[in-house]
């Protein structure tokens, strides 16, 4: 392929329009299309993003010229199924977060883009971010000494409205699927695999987690600690702490703009770490960049990475008793 990387995005929502906004960013990248369940909708997102093509349905834009990449911003239970159809139509993809509703659908996934040779990425933007990139060097530096716990929490007072997709189980509803996935696939990134889990949660009216906390102990001996909430406007933090200091990823943690750094005996000091455009940008460019070079999983997002991190979360739902429909498959 060229250097110019072909954007699709598929699904009209929020989370969309803010990918497409990300876009506008990243070098080399062009939003070609866009699909929608309605042509009317199409029409509407590409006058507001400047897309260069219109599709009337999610099938429409999978077997679309000129598109390399589709980008899944659609609701939580249909991942899965327009993840397939878009890898089936022989398009790369970047899903939104969560992967997958379980395991299950998350296997089938990679499975197939694996057998077709198309890369396939979970969309968890954090992974990318400066901020990140700038912890992981200083506690590979050993400054902070060695690092022994990561503490995390991601909550806000969500709506009660029993319709709203948060609320609603059939829609992938909860705090975890969320916002807990923040925290844990954080964690996760910094201090290795869990190797156990254990949580508790406070139900909401409609069946879904309103409040969860989970405990990880992680390859090596390291625990994290981590919360997530939609009745709660917790601090939004995520702190990592070692022998001889910590470092703070400040409110919201999954997008700082800056971390402090404080070191026992030794004055704080904050580190700016700026990110582009609005965030989404720095793994639209990573996903770019595995496309250019024929990559089909990126070495900062492995399958094997996202498929432990849904067999987790699979984990923790059994244990609050949190099932969706896709469970019952």
């Amino acid at each position: 392929m060229d250097s110019a990387v072909r954007w699709g995005i598929l699904g009209t929502g929020g989370i969309a329009r803010a990918f497409a906004l990300g876009l506008k960013h990243a070098p080399g990248a062009v939003l070609a299309a866009v699909g929608s369940r309605s042509q009317a909708s199409a029409d509407a997102f590409t006058r507001e993003t400047g897309a260069q093509a219109a599709y009337g349905s999610y099938e429409a834009l999978a077997a679309a010229p000129g598109v390399d990449i589709i980008y899944i911003g659609t609701p939580h239970p249909l991942h899965a199924e327009n993840t397939l159809l878009a890898l089936n139509g022989g398009k790369a993809v970047l899903c939104e977060k969560p992967f997958a509703m379980n395991r299950r659908e998350a296997g089938a996934m990679v499975a197939l883009a694996r057998s077709r040779g198309l890369f396939l990425m979970e969309a968890m933007w954090t992974r990318f971010l400066p901020a990140l990139a700038e912890v992981r060097r200083i506690m590979a530096s050993g400054e902070i000494g060695a690092v022994t716990l990561v503490q995390a929490d991601f909550g806000f007072a969500a709506t009660r409205d029993p319709e709203h997709r948060v609320n609603k189980r059939e829609l992938g509803g909860g705090a975890l699927l969320d916002l807990g996935i923040y925290p844990l696939s954080i964690a996760c990134a910094l201090l290795g695999p869990a190797e156990s889990v254990r949580a508790q949660a406070v139900m909401s009216e409609t069946g879904v987690d309103a409040t969860t906390a989970f405990t990880i102990r992680h390859a090596g001996g390291t625990l994290s600690s981590n919360s997530c909430s939609l009745r709660a406007r917790s601090s939004c933090e995520l702190v990592v702490s070692g022998e001889e200091g910590s470092i703070r990823m400040h409110r919201m943690f999954h997008l700082a703009d800056s971390i402090t750094v404080e070191v026992h005996g030794q004055a704080p000091r904050v580190v700016a770490t700026p990110y582009l455009g609005n965030g989404y940008t720095h793994e639209a460019i990573a996903a770019g960049e595995c496309l250019r070079n024929g990559l089909v999983e990126h070495p900062l997002m492995r399958h094997e990475e996202t498929l432990a991190l849904m067999e987790v979360l699979d984990e923790i739902r059994g244990q609050i008793g949190l099932r969706y429909p896709a469970d019952e498959v």
